[in-house]
């Protein structure tokens, strides 16, 4: 017999062998009517599957937050075999549900268009309408081979070579069958055919290698319920809209230029006046927590990045090595061993720490072509990184202090929604990271405790720490409620022994200092992208690279417009006066609000006598006449406070 534990914390007896389908009747016939997979100890399983050993057990339904994924794992394979059946030469390779939807790569000769989309979805269509059983069958490996072998799926073959393991499931609806672990729904009838879409087609290499040949991913959506679709291909339209890529050309702000290299960005005026901006915002929060600027060189020898272990669990991420008089320099993908460097540059004492030093350092990384998308994914970045030593003692101390660090950062950059994760290592492959299981342990536990001393709601992701430490995660809500990964707070108690840092304790020996890892914003470019589409490109005021434009009604008022300007400069307010003519007024202010200026200072006859401005706001808000005082007291105001408009 074995035991499985409900969330409830009862816990039930069965026979070695029971499906999850069973165990899901065997607590209740309503349940069982309305589950569509189970979760076994956190893990998202099939209900055909069958459990042999004690574990947790969480029954999944169409209500719960995993259902999804389970729909569209299941149309993914509704839409292969529709692709199948269209274009027979078509070979799969992989159809996972992602984040909204879902995809499938295939090898097809046939370039697919549009057109084929409409196709493609009115054979789903037919196949969920057929109601056909889909069912799971276990394949000894070797006959997994034979199978793929037979049906030329030269793709799935060479994932199954790869499976350290002595059976594989497939899945099998109609005549289509598909190399999958699943879980997918009983029958193709469980998806309702108006509630998915197949949204586009792009190129894909396969296993996003650039070296490998490139695939055709249809990307999809699919939903519950038609209005659950409805509502987020409304919300897909606005974020197409927010397009960071399609906003920096409009806004003239930043671009790329393959033939110089792809993946690295270029600043344009606009763009570099409120990277400044965001520097400088930084720094001045950073010397007001106490921390110090540093600034390390680009390149480093060979032997530094041995000592850090990132040749050792990074190399494939870095660039190859240059050779400088005879010896390997590899160009940094991190800060770090060169902070322990200055660091190591003299001997230091219990009353030096903490150490807090930040570095805006550019690093880079080789991502493969495939991967590269705008500011979010580049080669080249600027990441705010930091570094805390400090001692044992005050680890706990400094890792509260950080987490109001990040937050209050990231408020002032207008994002007040939150999602904390706590990343720690896979038990399952130790051989994946740097350090003694202690030495893990203890770094867990001091993560752990300053969570919860914050009283800080967090979820536990198994395996996504990094190869030398657990860390704390912050993730930002957006505008249109997405979850963009920011800030990082790692613990590392390996780099420290890497490079034997030392102090001098209050007792005169040498100690082991403990070090934190920290990035607020990630990195600038990407935390940049996630304004521009947070903001839609319409900044709040202290950002805008140009924050008011004077526009003048005749060529009489010119003069008058340029005094208004250049007493704005006086003031440190970004301005500029729009007094080239030829060009209406109306005309200017369409300008003005394309380039969302957040205010257009309007001058004509009536302002010149009084001395005033008429002040309209980019959202197309008339405020009226204001003396000069009056409007730069109201933007000072609003700047201070980082506000909107």
């Amino acid at each position: 017999m074995i035991q499985l534990v409900l969330p409830d914390g009862n816990k039930m007896e069965f026979k070695e062998g029971v499906s999850l389908y069973e165990v899901a009747q065997a607590i209740g016939p309503g349940l069982a009517k309305a589950a569509v997979g189970a979760l076994v100890d956190g893990e998202l399983r099939d209900l055909r599957e069958r459990v042999h050993e004690n574990c947790a057990i969480n029954i999944v339904t169409s209500a719960s937050p995993q259902a999804l994924e389970i729909l569209r794992h299941t149309t993914s394979h509704i839409m292969a075999q529709a692709v199948r059946d269209l274009f027979p030469e078509a070979k799969l390779g992989i159809g996972p549900a992602i984040a909204d939807g879902f995809y499938y790569d295939f090898d097809l000769s046939q370039r697919l268009s549009s057109a084929d989309l409409g196709k493609i979805s009115a054979e789903m269509r037919r196949i969920i309408a057929a109601d056909l059983p889909i069912e799971r069958l276990e394949k000894p490996k070797k006959e997994a081979e034979e199978i793929l072998q037979e049906r030329g799926e030269k793709l799935k073959l060479e994932l199954v070579e790869e499976l350290d393991m002595e059976t594989v499931t497939f899945y099998q609806q109609g005549e289509f069958i598909d190399l999958c672990r699943g879980p997918h729904l009983p029958t193709t009838a469980c998806v309702n055919p108006d509630a998915f879409q197949l949204t586009s087609v792009a190129g894909a290499y396969w296993r996003g290698d650039e070296s490998r040949p490139m695939l055709q991913r249809i990307y999809g959506t699919a939903w519950e319920k038609k209005t659950d679709l409805d509502a987020y291909l409304e919300r897909l339209t606005e974020i197409e809209a927010r397009d960071h890529r399609k906003l920096m050309r409009q806004l003239d702000l930043v671009s790329f230029h393959e033939e110089a290299g792809v993946g690295l960005a270029y600043w344009h005026p606009k763009g570099g006046r409120m990277r400044v901006l965001i520097e400088d915002y930084w720094r001045k929060l950073h010397y007001e927590g106490g921390y110090e600027i540093v600034f390390t060189p680009h390149i480093g020898r060979a032997k530094l990045w041995e000592t850090s272990g990132h040749l050792d669990f990074y190399r494939d991420d870095m660039y190859a090595p240059m050779d400088v008089d005879g010896q390997d320099y590899y160009i940094k993908p991190m800060n770090c061993p060169f902070h322990v460097m200055i660091y190591n540059s003299h001997t230091r004492s219990y009353r030096d720490l903490p150490l807090r030093w930040a570095e805006l350092g550019t690093v880079y990384r080789y991502e493969r072509s495939g991967v590269l998308h705008g500011m979010l994914r580049v080669r080249g970045f600027t990441q705010d990184d930091a570094h805390i030593i400090c001692s044992p003692e005050q680890i706990d101390e400094e890792i509260l202090r950080v987490l109001d660090f990040s937050l209050n950062l990231l408020r002032g950059f207008g994002f007040n929604k939150f999602k904390i994760e706590l990343s720690v290592r896979d038990p399952k492959t130790p051989e994946k990271y740097a350090g003694e299981d202690r030495i893990w342990e203890q770094a867990e536990e001091s993560l752990v405790k300053a969570l919860e001393a914050k009283n800080f709601s967090y979820q536990r992701m198994e395996g996504e720490a990094v190869f030398y430490g657990p860390k704390i995660d912050i993730k930002i809500e957006d505008a249109l409620g997405r979850m963009w990964q920011c800030t990082t707070i790692q613990f590392d108690f390996n780099i420290p022994g890497r490079f034997d840092m030392t102090y001098i304790g209050e007792d005169g020996t040498k100690q082991r200092p403990y070090m934190v890892h920290r990035a607020l914003l990630g990195s600038l470019e990407r935390f940049y992208a996630l304004l521009v589409e947070h903001y839609n490109g319409a900044f709040p005021v202290w950002l805008s690279p140009l924050q008011v434009v004077v526009l003048p009604v005749s060529q009489d008022n010119i003069d008058y417009a340029q005094s208004i300007a250049q007493r704005l400069r006086a003031a440190e307010i970004r301005v500029q006066a729009w007094t080239e003519g030829g060009q209406t007024l109306n005309y200017l202010i369409r300008k003005a609000q394309m380039e969302k200026i957040p205010y257009m200072l309007v001058v004509g006859k009536r302002e010149q006598e009084n001395g005033n401005v008429a002040v309209r706001l980019r959202t197309e808000e008339d405020l009226g006449p204001r003396s000069l005082d009056q409007f730069i007291a109201l933007i000072n105001e609003k700047i201070e406070r980082k506000e909107l408009l």
